[in-house]
């Protein structure tokens, strides 16, 4: 955006906010209705006292704290004691405009905020900054290895308060560019009297038609003399979900893996034609076409323990400590067509005997033979453990002197003990046939694959894979600031702040290779197996397409070959070369010194508040990870330092008591992800699938200079009306580059492929995350939160909320190692729309709200690989509700439904919307019920 639109913009606003100053002047005139007058700012003490009471009340607690920032803050607050509005975190903060999620197996995981992904964006929990890290599945993105936070790890009952910092200021501490998000624990001193509560309910998911129970409970106290309370909340719950659906693995070109048979005919092409070996001009097929299922299981167990402690009216200490543990197991049914992403004994066998090729030059419909198909069943077990201990210091020294101090020590280990996958083959079968033509495609198989007898398990060609993992987040954080008020309009603030992020990940495999098994013969391999059945539901699965087929049982399987005790099964890690470039150290140390000022001149008069300030911090990285030195893999070492200087300053303009102004200018960066900092390489051949990914220890951090202008109206108690423009110049930023690469071209020792189904010249794909030149972003957000409390009768209980944000952002990414060609295309994670949209009605006794949550499409890797343009996830359209009824004071039952239309997780490769991952997980229902004493 140039500086001359930026000045429209302004000046727009400006505009605006003088004619609605004149509207509001004209109603206050005419009107003599007291609740159409502005609503007086809380004092601090009364912020700090937990006092809202329902949905409607959380919302004013929201917009009074939004109201007396200086900087852009959004707030979600609890609608009462221990009882957050949404079961997920993630899940609240899509209410706030300019915050998009991402969804894994039906529950929030990630959140994007005004078009920046997870990666761009911090979350501190009560005041400090944290990681938290899980698995997902392989097309959700598999394990968090980066800097972003998986918010379902916790349970929202441990919560009483979030909020969303859109613009920065120079003593909150640098690396998002996005936005900072504050998750605040629950304190002693936040409840007037000692307070029990306990929460029991009842979760239902009608796709795994299994219901689980989750129950929490929160007990404080404080002494007579309200100078020292403790506080403990518990929460435990327990998810039983199905996700299924077509799980493609992306699309190919017809000469990729050395192409199809050359006896395969496609009326109009000729088989040079159909073996095209230019991504530009060739024809496409679906790379595995194939169906899965996943069975999960989660337990949740989460505690956060508070105490403050108030030796004399100038001194507050609070301590508090924070644990959650995210328990569960995957299961995993998959049928498979891998015959069109093998080289060698697979797609060069393959026959195309007839096809139907579309506008966009895919083979979307057609029928082979010489087809290989593959069953496997992998089993998982995912457990994070998350504590976090945190010291606050509030000194006041004197009357105008303040002494501010935190301290502690947060940790997020993952840990993935068990991943176990058996397949079984069947070779060469004739018949297959799949059609993309409808959304959900036909895959149909010509042999029956709900018979054993069908499959054979080789050496050679089935796998077994043993791969337990790890991952290891700390954060080590101290700080403290002088706030000097030296007149009633002005306080000076200054500080220094230091961290230390430690990250480390490791993982195990196979010593002998995933193909070096037992061979079985037909009559051993019956007994080892079961029909996977009831695939399908709710998906309109099309004629034809297996609802059931036949897997291997893993328990079935270990126990007969031993696996976990058999030498020819045995696993390493540093010693495997397929394992070695999992073993990746991260030191980061940020130092920091900031001064800032704050001021406020309605006391003169003059009716700007607002504050400036520069930051500046220094940045210390130290990385490990094994890597190639000529015909040998050695572990190496790298590192690096880097400063910035990071100057801000918001500033208010308060038009009328409820009409303000506000201006916002920074420079921020966000660093690379963590993981992506290693200095080392990772080979990974499974199944059909080849690549490797390399670190880049040199990565810059992502800079960016923004700039925010907003208006905002409050017309009455709980209400506003607000606009706000958005930029946000980046400077440098941080891709991941994927090309496409025979392994003979990669300089690595052939040995590493030994015991794989690979050869020298297979072509792998290899990525890397790079520096390119990064691009403009610019935005605009709309917020509506309207109480229709002056409507008549029944009525004025009715409320709304809706907000819409739009962001654009022109991106140059590159599309080859050495720079000469770029590609223009949006931010990664980007929806160029997004909105959200409450209705409620709420009195004392009965509430009742629904939610819709729209998001568009979006991109995840750019360019894409083996000739795609990009990768993405397709819009996504969320629709929640929530009813409760209070019998009593002191207890209320409720219920709340999450994903009631049963949204798919669509995901395509390429502009011309290839089919990639097509899931649903099902509708979730919690039934329960609530009592405070």
């Amino acid at each position: 955006m140039s500086r001359t639109r930026i000045l429209k913009s302004v000046l727009a606003l400006s505009s605006a906010a003088a004619v609605l100053a004149a509207a509001d002047a004209r109603a206050q005139d005419a009107a003599a209705d007291p609740a159409a007058a502005s609503v007086p700012a809380q004092d601090e003490g009364a912020a700090n006292e937990i006092v809202v009471k329902g949905f409607r009340a959380s919302l004013n607690s929201a917009l009074n704290l939004k109201r007396n920032e200086t900087a852009t803050i959004d707030a979600i607050k609890a609608e009462d004691i221990a009882e957050f509005p949404d079961l997920n975190l993630a899940e609240s903060l899509q209410r706030i405009p300019g915050v998009a999620i991402s969804r894994v197996n039906g529950e929030g995981r990630n959140i994007s905020i005004r078009g920046l992904g997870p990666e761009y964006s911090r979350v501190r929990i009560n005041g400090m900054e944290a990681i938290g890290t899980t698995g997902g599945t392989d097309n959700s993105g598999g394990v968090n290895r980066g800097r972003g936070f998986d918010f379902n790890i916790f349970s929202s009952d441990l919560f009483n308060s979030l909020a969303v910092r859109k613009t920065a200021t120079a003593d909150v501490e640098e690396g998002s560019l996005g936005g900072t998000v504050d998750l605040q624990t629950a304190r002693p001193f936040d409840y007037r009297k000692p307070t029990a509560v306990v929460q029991a309910a009842a979760s239902y998911n009608d796709l795994a038609r299994k219901a689980r129970p989750r129950v929490s409970t929160l007990l404080t106290t404080s002494t007579a003399d309200g100078r020292f309370g403790v506080l403990l909340s518990v929460a435990y719950e327990e998810r039983a979900l199905v996700e299924e659906g077509a799980n493609i693995t992306r699309w190919t070109y017809g000469g990729f893996n050395n192409g199809f048979n050359t006896a395969s005919t496609l009326p109009g092409y000729t088989i040079a034609q159909i073996n095209d070996s230019n991504p530009a001009t060739a024809l496409y097929h679906p790379r595995i076409p194939g169906l899965v299922s996943y069975a999960i299981e989660q337990k949740r167990l989460g505690a956060a323990l508070g105490v403050q402690f108030q030796p004399s009216e100038k001194t507050l200490i609070s301590i508090d400590g924070l644990y959650s543990r995210l328990d569960g197991t995957r299961q995993e049914a998959q049928f498979q067509a891998i015959s069109f992403s093998r080289s060698g004994t697979g797609k060069p066998q393959t026959i195309i005997r007839s096809g139907i090729v579309d506008a966009n030059r895919n083979i979307i419909s057609g029928t082979f033979d010489n087809v290989d198909l593959r069953t496997q069943a992998r089993y998982d077990k995912l457990v994070t453990d998350f504590y976090q201990l945190t010291g606050t210091l509030d000194q006041k020294i004197g009357e105008s002197l303040k002494f501010g101090a935190v301290v502690g020590y947060s940790s997020s280990q993952f840990r993935n003990p068990v991943q176990t996958t058996v397949t079984i083959d069947a070779a060469n079968t004739n018949g297959f046939y799949y059609d993309f033509s409808t959304r959900f495609p036909t895959i149909r198989p010509g042999v029956d694959v709900s018979s054993a007898a069908t499959f054979a398990f080789t050496n050679g060609t089935s796998e077994v894979r043993i791969r337990p993992q790890t991952v290891d987040n700390s954060f080590t954080n101290a700080k403290g600031f002088l706030e000097w008020t030296t007149a009633p309009e002005l306080k000076l603030k200054a500080g220094v702040d230091w961290r230390r992020f430690d990250y480390s990940s490791t993982e195990q495999r196979r010593l002998q290779g995933e193909t070096v098994v037992t061979t079985l013969t037909a009559a051993q391999l019956a007994p080892l197996t079961t029909v996977f059945s009831g695939f399908g539901r709710g998906l309109n699965v099309p004629a034809g397409t297996p609802t059931a087929w036949v897997v291997p049982n893993l328990a079935a399987f270990q126990a007969y070959l031993n696996t976990y005790s058999n030498p020819t099964y045995a696993i390493g890690g540093i010693e495997n070369a397929t394992a070695r470039g999992s073993f990746v150290t991260v030191r980061e140390e940020d130092l920091g010194a900031w001064g800032m000022m704050e001021f406020n001149f309605a006391d003169a008069g003059i009716p700007i508040r607002g504050d400036a300030g520069l930051r500046y911090v220094k940045t210390d990285q130290f990385s490990t990870g094994y890597a190639s030195q000529g015909s040998t893999v050695n572990l190496v070492g790298a590192d690096r330092s880097y400063a910035n200087w990071l100057p801000s300053a918001n500033l208010v303009v308060d038009v009328r008591d409820n009409l303000m102004v506000r201006f916002a200018a920074a420079r921020t960066i966000a660093r690379a992800g963590i993981g992506s900092l290693t200095p080392g390489g990772n080979l990974n051949v499974s199944g059909g699938n080849r690549t490797f990914s390399s670190g880049n220890p040199d990565l810059k951090p992502t800079r960016s200079t923004n700039l925010d202008a907003s208006i905002e109206w409050y017309p009455m108690r709980g209400a506003i009306y607000a606009v706000s423009v958005f930029q946000k110049d980046i400077g440098t930023f941080v891709q991941t580059l994927s090309t496409t690469v025979p392994f003979g071209d990669l300089g690595l020792p052939a040995s590493l492929l030994n015991g794989t189904t690979a050869s020298p010249t297979d072509a792998f794909i290899v990525s890397q995350p790079v520096n390119s030149k990064g691009g403009l972003l610019r935005g605009l957000e709309v917020n509506v939160q309207q109480p229709l409390s002056f409507l008549p009768g029944f009525l004025s209980n009715f409320g709304v909320l809706a907000n819409y944000t739009y962001v654009s952002s022109d991106i140059e990414y590159l599309t080859s190692a050495s720079g000469a060609t770029t590609v223009k295309a949006p931010l990664l994670g980007l929806s160029k729309h997004a909105a959200n949209g409450t209705l409620y009605f709420e009195t004392k006794k009965f509430s009742i709200r629904g939610s819709v949550a729209y998001r568009s499409k979006y991109l995840t890797a750019v360019p894409g690989t083996e000739g795609n343009s990009y990768n993405g996830t397709n819009a996504t359209t969320n629709i929640d509700a929530q009813v409760s009824y209070n019998i009593t004071d002191k207890f209320k039952v409720s219920l709340e439904m999450i994903n009631l239309t049963d949204e798919l997780n669509d995901q395509f490769v390429d502009a011309t919307n290839r089919l990639n991952v097509l899931t649903h997980s099902g509708r979730q229902f919690v039934l329960g019920a609530r009592l405070a004493f």
